[in-house]
């Protein structure tokens, strides 16, 4: 087929056209939007480097349910602020802390809504790292029972799926055990699988108040110039017992998402992190960009990539944008 006989412009022609041969779709139950939750009463407190995105108090938590919901979103990440800290990390698995105070609220309050929540120390430490210490370091296998501990407490308070972040080796196989021993055989988890030491956190660290008090993650956290390694990571958590890949970050890792897309056949998710989401806000604040569009164009690559699911900010926005039919 050679011009004139064959004309891609044909099927550009008029918005039904393209509408009629487009390859990626953006739905709203396709995403997952991440909630802050901190101590306190009648708290929305918006975060400074995350325009539109706010830390909540658990009597708030409703109310950002139900708009989600009205929205078509049906899944919230939970992520927890203590009341105090400690080298262990104890507030993450405490019977009545933050998160399982959240959980109980959500599913009392909005029983429809799908909750997710982070299983990770990092929020939970007054040293900021993702497990306990051992000297300066991140002492692995005594972490793992803390995780263990932290997704059945969220499992016992009602949390629909668990969502470990702390890249500790063998935490999938620890959690699931866990779980099924405990009678939790239906609560899935979705694993960090692939997760990158990035400099796209910035803004989560503001909003979770969880940077580390010395050295960095890299430690654990993945080497941003490895690919094949993505592929061994997440293969140690199918073999463990995951049952949603993701990777994190989303927008500088395209071609990491779409090797685990065309190497394993369990759902895909991605997150589009807090860089990612206040960069495009930052720039659309200064009139440089058109922020809907980029918007809606990022969040097309990470689904064309080949996520089944993301994990962004911009949840509520782009629902709003798909319910206006664009």
């Amino acid at each position: 087929m050679v011009f004139p006989e064959y004309r891609p412009r044909r099927m550009r022609r008029t918005e039904t056209f393209r509408a009629m041969i487009r390859e990626t779709r953006l739905a709203p139950e396709q995403m997952i939007y991440p909630l802050f939750v901190l101590p306190g009463k009648g708290v929305r407190e918006e975060v400074s480097s995350m325009p539109g995105v706010f830390r909540l108090s658990v009597d708030q938590l409703a109310r950002e349910a139900k708009e989600c919901l009205s929205l078509g979103v049906r899944s919230v990440i939970l992520f927890g602020l203590p009341e105090k800290k400690d080298g262990l990390g104890s507030g993450a698995y405490a019977n009545n802390g933050i998160v399982q105070r959240a959980i109980r609220e959500l599913k009392n309050k909005a029983p429809e809504m799908t909750v997710v929540t982070d299983v990770c120390l990092c929020e939970y430490t007054d040293h900021g790292h993702c497990g306990c210490l051992a000297g300066n370091e991140v002492d692995n296998d005594a972490t793992l029972e803390l995780l263990a501990r932290t997704a059945l407490s969220h499992a016992q308070a009602g949390a629909d799926m668990v969502a470990p972040s702390d890249m500790m080796d063998g935490r999938v196989s620890e959690i699931r055990t866990a779980l099924d021993e405990n009678s939790y055989h239906m609560v899935p988890i979705m694993s960090y699988a692939v997760k990158y030491a990035s400099a796209f956190y910035g803004p989560f660290r503001d909003a979770a108040e969880c940077a580390p008090q010395f050295g960095d993650r890299r430690s654990y956290q993945m080497d941003p110039a490895n690919s094949r390694e993505a592929l061994r990571e997440a293969t140690l958590d199918v073999d463990e017992g995951a049952d949603i890949l993701m990777v994190k970050p989303a927008l500088a890792y395209l071609d990491i998402i779409s090797r685990l897309r065309d190497e394993f056949d369990l759902p895909v998710a991605a997150y589009q992190v807090s860089g990612e989401y206040a960069m495009i806000k930052a720039a659309a604040e200064k009139g440089w960009i058109d922020g809907e569009r980029v918007m809606a164009e990022s969040l097309i690559a990470i689904r064309r990539a080949g996520a089944d699911l993301i994990l962004t900010y911009f949840a509520k926005d782009m629902a709003r944008l798909l319910a206006n039919g664009q």
